[in-house]
């Protein structure tokens, strides 16, 4: 994303971050959230909610070259930089910055990817109405979402130390909390564009929450961990659910 007052872009803080550890993980969560999907030949619309820079779309583009792809980024600032990245294929992939306008389609496929971490519990609620209310009956959501609690807050607190020693997602009091499954809960907020409210740092993220919010809305058919699995899956810094549309789905 964007920050506010920074010169860096969404690419520079992830997919070409100076460090190159860094760098292969942003890839391979794509690989992983798109290798959950499975064979899903006959998707013919796919929406990538809160595409950022629109790198997973490119992913998106080679797994299912028949489908429509839907770039969906609200942040005018990201998708800017996802239809100079997107360039290439043209009509393939359509662009849209407001939710509004997804209302009236619906889509085999949608993926959410490094998004809810971000999103007050307010917007967290929002998003996954307006995505329940668009899946098609019996298409398949891709959640990934960093793990910001136990071991991985471990050494991500101390990467971010590193970078920024004392900051609220960089110091020893925050860092033990998510270590021992406590996360500070007063984050804090910002907007990442005006009337889009927006956690900026990971630190306070826990994916257990987050998990009681979409099994309301959906049915959740696999996790998998990135960049590796089982056994040492509770080390992995990101995760991946599986989910199908209860709204629409009773049995599966």
């Amino acid at each position: 994303m964007q920050v506010p007052g920074a010169k860096l872009s969404y690419s520079n803080i992830t997919f070409l971050d100076k460090n190159p550890i860094k760098r292969w993980l942003q890839r391979k969560r794509l690989i992983s959230a798109i290798k959950i999907l499975g064979t899903s030949d006959c998707a013919k619309r796919i929406c990538d909610f809160g595409a950022g820079n629109g790198e997973l779309c490119k992913g998106l583009a080679e797994k299912f070259p028949a489908a429509k792809i839907i770039c969906y980024e609200p942040t005018p600032s990201l998708l800017l930089e996802a239809r100079e990245n997107l360039r290439e294929f043209g009509e393939r992939i359509e662009f849209c910055s407001d939710a509004k306008d997804l209302e009236n389609q619906t889509f085999d496929i949608i993926l959410c990817l490094e998004v809810f971490e971000h999103l007050p519990k307010i917007e967290t609620i929002s998003a996954l109405k307006i995505i329940s209310e668009i899946l098609h009956n019996e298409g398949k959501f891709v959640i990934g979402v960093p793990v910001e609690v136990g071991i991985p807050a471990v050494y991500k607190g101390l990467f971010r130390m590193i970078r920024r020693y004392g900051a609220f997602d960089a110091n020893i009091k925050n860092v033990f909390l998510a270590l021992i499954g406590y996360p500070p809960v007063d984050r804090p907020v910002s907007e990442i564009s005006p009337g889009l409210s927006f956690y900026f740092e990971h630190m306070g993220f826990n994916h257990k929450i987050l998990a009681h919010e979409f099994l309301k809305y959906f049915k959740l058919v696999g996790v998998s961990t990135s960049p590796f699995g089982k056994p040492i899956s509770f080390l992995m810094p990101e995760i991946n659910y599986l989910l199908i549309n209860t709204t629409k789905v009773k049995d599966i």
